[in-house]
């Protein structure tokens, strides 16, 4: 079930999420993809507001969380931690579960946290209408391989949506501006976000934004679903934040712009500002 990818990942932005440096550095020898600076590689500005605002509550996080309801036999969410499930070491199983929420408008962000050792030879996160199925007998890409989910594995750079009525060599690659047979190593852990509003699937990886997977998702109802076949593996998600689809309130906007012209690295000497405390308790989002 183990395989072992290597390589390694060209910047998308050239900030980290910190602002210092990406963990992800380019070839010296691959040349610069001009393609890079199209609408499908611009991180929307949305999403940076989303990811600027404090992470949703515990409450919240479990609100959004792996559904005991709706999953494979062979999972079980943990007793101690219900935001992470275990499977059990089952041979020749592929197994799926769905988060509790499905989403229909709105921005959502939520982090997967997957031991790269914990995920063998087929490891798929995406989303999925309630009809995709949760199980097959084998070992296989279960997310993504039918018209009910969508799905990046993780491991082959693939992604899939109807994989199974589609030749391999059509499944296109990710992130897009791999050249061919190029593979890169993700950390343990990465950020999935659904724009339910424009239409689309994105990935983020250590404050690097990927660029949109798919597109084509407007008017579905879809949830969070990973596949996986390593026995004992252990698969966390967090809910991040939402944002609803209407227009920002204009204070919040101006909180934004106030953020963005301190820096991350300053935002700790807003308590210093010559303003009053209300001002910068929002400031803070205190």
């Amino acid at each position: 079930m183990g395989q072992k990818i290597s390589g390694g990942i060209k910047s998308v932005d050239g900030r980290g999420e910190s602002g210092g440096s990406p963990s992800y550095r380019p070839s010296a020898h691959r040349r610069q993809h001009p393609e890079l600076r199209g609408p499908d590689f611009s991180k929307p500005p949305r999403l940076d507001l989303l990811l600027d605002m404090p992470c949703a509550g515990l409450e919240t996080q479990h609100r959004h969380a792996w559904n005991p309801d709706d999953r494979s036999l062979n999972i079980f969410i943990k007793d101690e931690d219900k935001l992470t499930f275990h499977r059990h070491p089952v041979a020749q199983s592929t197994d799926c579960i769905r988060g509790k929420v499905g989403y229909t408008r709105g921005l959502h962000v939520w982090k997967i946290h997957w031991p790269s050792r914990q995920r063998g030879t087929h490891a798929v996160v995406g989303v999925a209408t309630s009809e995709a199925p949760l199980h097959s007998v084998g070992y296989t890409a279960l997310v993504g391989s039918d018209c009910e989910s969508w799905g990046w594995d993780l491991g082959r750079n693939r992604l899939y949506h109807d994989s199974k009525n589609r030749a391999h060599s059509s499944l296109p690659s990710y992130p897009c501006f791999l050249e061919p047979e190029e593979s890169f190593t993700l950390p343990d852990s990465l950020l999935v976000i659904l724009d339910m509003d424009e239409g689309t699937l994105s990935f983020m990886v250590d404050g690097q934004y990927l660029g949109v997977a798919f597109r084509g998702l407007k008017g579905k109802k879809l949830y969070p679903i990973v596949s996986a076949v390593w026995g004992h593996c252990e698969i966390s998600m967090k809910y991040i934040n939402g944002l609803d689809p209407e227009p920002l309130p204009l204070m919040d906007l101006c909180r934004r712009a106030a953020r963005l012209a301190l820096g991350r690295e300053r935002l700790q000497e807003i308590e210093s500002l010559p303003l009053p405390q209300s001002l910068k308790n929002y400031l803070q989002y205190q």
